[in-house]
């Protein structure tokens, strides 16, 4: 079952089920309402509801029907962006406290595991972190000492990583990592959730937020939430227009799933250090296969862009593809191609808590390529803020916090987002409708209007606004996941102009068609 999030199916719903609950059908009021049914909507709402509390959950699609469908599901306390660019903005301390919050991350997800009985190929092993071709070694030294300043005193440096016919050179190994089937694990969550007297609903789309006492949630089925608590878990927070999408990027990031012969490639989680890198793992089948034969799936990502702003994802499959087969020439085929969306924050941490200048509203975004970890680290964190409980990280991940980086990567990620409004001035993408093909679709001018014009499997042609109702950019045409995306901020839609991904809380406006002709 394909995920409302994208056309392409990843290798998780392709061997698990995408869970159904039904809509929000009455006005209710609870302790805590969670909006979004990915893993770090359920992760906050399961700590609730082992502490005690009563928690109503809302999606407007499918259970982890968005990113967490997508994800690779590294279990890692490797920070992909370097422990030694981190300690420069965070200071040892911040650097310390990352490392430990994703290292508890790891356990605790161990742990829910053991405790709900949750059968979801959960597996400890080592992380290798190996040079890119032409990458200077020194920067192996570097993350080690700086790993080693954060706590992480088992990281070693070993002369080649486990991959038997490529020569990856020095490397950093990081022991104690882990990785587990997502959706087998999310399912075990919502299980615990119901069990303990949580609630889940699908098809359920938050149209507003608004803070007081009580907090309240109106749904676009016209019924309210009413909690003394709301956590916003929806990958790009939709209750916040412009202060935490200035500190944070979208990019869109590539996957192929090759199948191996069984045992041939090593356990580990890999990653290089190129630019963008590239990550890899490897998901044992076997009960998961329609014959129960026993192979594994390799799975490989990176070719990242920033959302909105690249059109070549053949190329960038192919460029996967590449890369794995000259590392693992044991790769028969390639069975799986998808990608997902991770945010990058400007300062290498998630914004995890309080919303900013709201008192009830608690936010969980900012994943940098880290969701599995990042959300289990929001379940843990919020609980805390929402219990009344002191909690040593909330510093850190504190989304009022103010860096002052209006240089280098912030203003350079900040203007180019600005950049992406002269698409008013441009002209469309095609020059008539006759030029879209069916089941893709294009950015059309008219007059002084850009229209999103999409043409269905059937031939019909739709038409919507092409701007985006977040920040007024116009979106563009993702032809691997059959989305528009908004170059600016990351917020996605169908093709029907549904909203699927924020900051954008509403679809694109249908455009009248006897106007449009």
């Amino acid at each position: 079952m394909k995920s409302g999030s994208g056309d392409t199916l990843s290798l998780w719903m392709a061997t698990a089920e995408l869970l159904e609950r039904p809509a929000l059908s009455e006005n209710l009021t609870t302790d805590v309402c969670v909006v979004g049914a990915g893993i770090a909507g359920l992760s906050i709402a399961y700590h609730l509801a082992k502490a005690g509390k009563k928690v109503v959950v809302i999606d407007d699609g499918a259970v982890a029907g968005g990113e967490t469908s997508r994800t690779t599901a590294h279990l890692s306390n490797a920070i992909d962006d370097r422990y030694y660019e981190l300690e420069k903005v965070q200071g040892l301390e911040g650097s310390r406290i990352a490392a430990e919050s994703h290292t508890a991350a790891i356990s605790r997800i161990e742990q829910i595991i053991a405790d709900e009985n949750i059968m979801c190929d959960f597996l400890r092993l080592d992380g290798w972190l190996f040079l890119a071709p032409g990458k200077d070694g020194k920067e192996l030294d570097k993350e080690l000492a700086a790993a080693h300043r954060a706590g992480l005193t088992g990281v070693t440096k070993e002369s080649q990583a486990p991959i038997i016919n490529f020569n990856t050179g020095a490397c950093l190994r990081f022991p104690g990592q882990a990785q587990f089937h997502p959706l087998k694990y999310i399912n075990g969550l919502v299980s615990a959730i119901e069990r303990l007297g949580g609630r889940v609903f699908c098809k359920t789309h938050a149209d507003s937020i608004v803070d007081g006492r009580p907090a309240r949630v109106r749904t676009g089925n016209g019924f309210e939430i009413r909690a003394a608590a709301v956590a916003v878990a929806t990958n790009s927070p939709v209750n916040d227009r412009v202060e935490i999408n200035t500190k944070q990027m979208p990019y869109r990031s590539y996957v192929v799933g090759a199948r191996v012969p069984h045992d041939s490639v090593a356990l580990g989680l890999f990653w290089d250090t190129d630019d963008p890198y590239h990550y890899a793992r490897l998901q044992p089948m076997g009960s998961d296969s329609p014959s129960d034969e026993r192979y594994d799936v390799l799975i490989v990502g990176g070719a990242d862009h920033k959302t909105g702003q690249a059109d070549d994802f053949e190329q960038r499959f192919s460029d996967l593809e590449g890369w794995t087969k000259e590392r693992w020439p044991q790769v028969e085929s390639f069975e799986f191609r998808w990608s997902g969306q991770v945010m990058e924050t400007d300062d290498y941490v998630g914004f995890i808590g309080r919303n900013p200048l709201d008192e009830n509203i608690y936010i969980a975004t900012g994943d940098s390529g880290m969701g599995m970890t990042h959300g289990t680290i929001a379940g843990m964190l919020i609980t805390d803020l929402i219990l009344g409980r002191e909690n040593p990280w909330a510093k850190l991940y504190d989304p009022a916090r103010i860096r002052l980086r209006a240089s280098g990567e912030w203003l350079k990620e900040n203007l180019n987002s600005f950049a992406q409004y002269r698409d008013y001035v441009t002209p469309g993408e095609v020059s008539s409708v006759d030029e879209i093909a069916a089941g893709e679709g294009a950015v059309l001018r008219h007059g002084l209007a850009k229209i999103a014009c999409y043409r269905d499997e059937a031939g019909v042609l739709h038409r919507h606004s092409a701007i985006c109702p977040h920040l007024g950019a116009i979106v563009r045409w993702n032809g691997a996941e059959k989305t528009w995306d908004c170059p600016a901020h990351g917020s996605r839609f169908s093709p029907g102009g549904c909203v699927v991904n924020g900051p954008a809380n509403s679809g694109l406006p249908k455009i009248d068609e006897e106007k449009a002709a």
